[in-house]
C-alpha cells in the first residue's frame, strides 16, 4: 500500500506520496491536469536548477540577512543533483498546465526545498520564501526557457550542422570533376558538376548555421529580475544582472539580463526568431534529403545517379527492396518542425497586457524541434550522407542523353533553331548532333568544335 505524507500550502492540505520530494502545489497540479502524455521537458527542469542555484548565490550577496550561507549551500547542493539527473522522477507535471508555468516553477522550488532540507538534516528551506526568493514564476519560467533553448541550439543543433557540413565538404573534394545533368522543374537542364551540386547543400547549411548563431543573441537575454509584471517588485536592485552573470560563468554562455523586463515577460519574439532559424534548417534538410532520395532512386527504374548505404530491408512483401529510410526520417522531422513553428508563432501572438501565458507549449515545441533536428541530422550524416557514392557511368549516360545540352548551341545557331534541334531529336529519338546536321544548321566539324558537355559547367 502506497504511503503518503501531508503537505500544506496556502490552499490547505494535500496528500503527497511519502517518498517524493515535491509538495502540495506540485500534487495539486498533478491531479488537476491529467492531460496527455507530454511532460515538462527535462531540459527546462535542468535550466531551472541552474537558475535557482544562480539566484540563491545572488541572494546570498544581495540579501545575506535572509539567504544565509547554510541555506545557499543546501539550495546549491539540491540544484546540482537535479542538474546531474539524480532527481528526474520528481518532476511529473504535464505541459498542459497554467500558461505561465507557475506549477512547474513551484515543482522545482518544492523539490529543491525538501531535498535541501534532507541534505541539511533539518527544516531549513521554504519553497517560496527561500528557493523562490526575489523571483516570480513570471520571470523564472521565461528565463529557464531561454536558457534551455540557447543550450539546445548551441550545444546540440549547431554541432550537428557542423558535422554534416564537414561531411559534405569531404564529398565535394572526392567528387570534383564529375559532370552530370542539371535539373530544374524536375526536368532536364544544362550540366552541373556533382561537386557543385553538393556545394549547394553545404551552402544552405552554412547559411542556416549563421542564422542560428544570430538567433542566440535574443535567447541570451533573460527575463530574470522582472518578477511578477516587469517592475522587479521584491527583488533587490541589480538582482537580474547578477543572476545572469553567475549563469554565464556556470554555463559558458553570455547570458545577460534583458534591460526591458516588460518586453521580456510579455513577448515571445526571441523564441519565434530562433525557432524560425530552426524552421529554415528544417526546410533545407527537407530539400537535401529529397535530392538525395531522388538521385538514388532506382535501382533500375529511377535516376540512379548516386548510391546510398543499404541499412535495412525496405519491404515486408518485396524481397531485396531497400529504401532511403534516413531521408524519410529527416523529412518527417522537417514537417514536425514546421508544425511546431506554427504553434510557436500562434502562442507568441497571444501575450495579454504584462504576460504571455503560452509558455509551456512554446518551450515544449521549441525543444522538441531542436532535439529532433540535432539527432536527425547526426543520424542522416552517419547512416546516409557519409556513404554517398557517385555512379559515374549513370551520370555520364544521363548527361549525354540530355536534350538541354542544346543550350550550348544558342550562340551559334540561335535560340529558335536550337529549339528545333531539341524537338526533332526528342520526337525522332535522335542525338542532338544528328538532329542538328539533318536540319542543316551546322556541319559535323562545326558541331564537334563547339559541343563539349563536360566544359559547360
Amino acid at each position: 500500500m502506497e504511503k503518503f505524507r501531508i503537505e500544506r500550502d496556502s490552499m490547505g492540505e494535500m496528500k503527497v506520496p511519502a517518498e517524493r520530494y515535491w509538495g502540495a502545489q506540485t500534487q495539486r497540479s498533478f491531479e488537476n491536469f491529467p492531460i496527455g502524455w507530454e511532460k515538462m521537458p527535462k531540459e527546462i527542469i535542468r535550466a531551472f536548477a541552474q537558475l535557482k542555484k544562480a539566484a540563491a548565490q545572488a541572494n546570498r550577496e544581495l540579501k545575506p540577512e535572509k539567504m544565509t550561507e547554510e541555506k545557499c549551500a543546501a539550495i546549491c547542493a539540491a540544484c546540482d543533483e537535479i542538474s546531474e539527473g539524480k532527481l528526474e522522477g520528481e518532476f511529473p507535471l504535464a505541459v498542459w498546465q497554467t500558461g505561465s508555468g507557475t506549477q512547474s516553477n513551484m515543482n522545482v522550488n518544492e523539490v529543491i526545498a525538501n531535498r535541501g532540507n534532507a541534505i541539511a538534516g533539518k527544516k531549513l528551506l521554504h519553497p517560496n520564501d527561500d528557493v523562490n526568493m526575489s523571483q516570480s514564476s513570471n520571470d523564472t519560467f521565461p528565463t529557464a526557457m531561454h536558457i534551455a533553448a540557447a543550450n539546445a541550439v548551441f550545444l546540440q543543433v549547431i554541432p550537428a550542422v557542423d558535422l554534416l557540413i564537414a561531411t559534405l565538404e569531404l564529398l565535394e573534394r572526392q567528387n570534383e570533376g564529375i559532370v552530370k545533368s542539371g535539373r530544374t522543374h524536375l526536368q532536364d537542364a544544362v550540366p552541373i558538376s556533382f561537386s557543385q551540386e553538393i556545394s549547394g547543400w553545404r551552402g544552405m547549411l552554412e547559411a542556416d548555421e549563421r542564422q542560428l548563431e544570430k538567433s542566440l543573441d535574443g535567447l541570451y537575454q533573460l527575463a530574470i529580475g522582472g518578477t511578477a509584471v516587469g517592475t522587479g517588485l521584491n527583488a533587490p536592485k541589480g538582482f537580474g544582472e547578477l543572476v545572469a552573470e553567475k549563469l554565464s560563468k556556470a554555463t559558458g554562455l553570455p547570458f545577460v539580463s534583458n534591460p526591458n523586463k516588460f518586453h521580456a515577460l510579455t513577448s515571445l519574439d526571441r523564441m519565434v526568431f530562433a525557432h524560425g532559424a530552426l524552421k529554415a534548417l528544417a526546410a533545407d534538410m527537407m530539400k537535401i534529403a529529397n535530392d538525395v532520395r531522388w538521385l538514388s532512386s532506382g535501382p533500375r527504374c529511377g535516376l540512379g545517379e548516386i548510391s546510398i548505404p543499404e541499412n535495412e530491408p525496405g519491404s515486408s512483401i518485396m524481397p531485396g527492396k531497400v529504401n532511403p529510410t534516413q531521408c524519410e526520417a529527416i523529412t518527417m522531422i522537417a514537417v514536425q518542425v514546421m508544425g511546431n513553428d506554427a504553434t510557436i508563432g500562434m502562442a507568441a501572438s497571444q501575450g495579454n497586457f504584462q504576460l504571455n501565458v503560452f509558455l509551456p507549449v512554446t518551450a515544449y515545441n521549441f525543444l522538441q524541434s531542436a532535439k529532433l533536428l540535432a539527432d536527425g541530422i547526426v543520424s542522416f550524416e552517419q547512416r546516409c550522407v557519409s556513404g554517398i557514392t557517385a555512379n559515374k557511368e549513370k551520370m555520364s549516360e544521363n548527361l549525354h542523353r540530355s536534350l538541354m545540352l542544346v543550350t550550348s548551341l544558342n550562340p551559334y545557331i540561335g535560340y529558335d533553331n536550337a529549339a528545333k534541334v531539341a524537338k526533332k531529336a526528342y520526337k525522332e529519338n535522335l542525338s542532338l548532333k544528328e538532329a542538328c546536321l539533318q536540319l542543316g544548321f551546322m556541319n559535323e566539324e562545326e558541331f564537334d568544335k563547339v559541343f563539349h558537355p563536360e566544359e559547360l559547367v
